[in-house]
């Protein structure tokens, strides 16, 4: 799988749109919950491929959240991206604000995984550890079935992503608190550098 962009243009390209530590805490998360499930189901030669898709996933959100994935084409393409990339950054908002549906596994990965890592971050810094290293599936269970807790956490995308992939919702929640886990501490460790510079 070729493509056009590093990682360090697609980094350059986020933060030109995005500077809500927020979301880049979001879009580093959902980069390294990518490249942990590129390995985790045989893709690892395509993990840095992975990793930038999720890097990029929400790279016109913040500044033009009423055209989520439809101003993202023009941004990316204009970032030097190529269609695949492209592809797969849009097809996270399939049925919600596009029509471009996730075809290949990892398109499904990143639907399915990006409105839950949301949700299981929100569920980890209420914990005494303030982190997902300690998280059970039970846990974060307890606060899916909760509709106001982490409300913006769409479920109904969660599940179609769910049925997208063929897994039940406990193994879509055990690994991608996994991925989470993989990625914690160098996330927190960026974040924290770049908010004290």
């Amino acid at each position: 799988m070729k493509h056009t962009i590093t990682r360090a243009q697609a980094w350059e390209l986020l933060t030109k749109y995005n500077k809500d530590p927020f979301h880049l805490q979001h879009a580093l998360t959902v980069e390294g919950v990518m490249k942990w499930f590129a390995s985790e189901l045989a893709y690892g030669d395509e993990a840095d491929f992975w990793g930038v898709v999720g890097l990029l996933h929400d790279i016109d959100f913040e500044q033009f959240p009423d055209a989520h994935c439809v101003k993202a084409p023009e941004l990316l393409r204009a970032g030097g991206a190529d269609d695949e990339l492209i592809h797969a950054v849009c097809s996270h908002g399939y049925e919600l604000t596009v029509d471009i549906k996730p075809e290949h596994e990892m398109e499904k990965v990143l639907y399915a995984t990006d409105e839950l890592t949301g949700l299981i971050w929100a569920a980890a810094i209420i914990r005494p550890s303030k982190s997902v290293q300690d998280m059970e599936v039970k846990s974060v269970k307890k606060k899916y079935k909760a509709a106001n807790f982490a409300a913006g956490c769409s479920r109904a995308v969660i599940e179609k992503g769910v049925v997208m992939l063929g897994w039940s919702l406990d193994t879509l929640i055990e690994k991608t608190i996994l991925a989470m886990r993989s990625c914690e501490s160098s996330v927190n460790a960026f974040m924290a550098r770049s908010t004290s510079a």
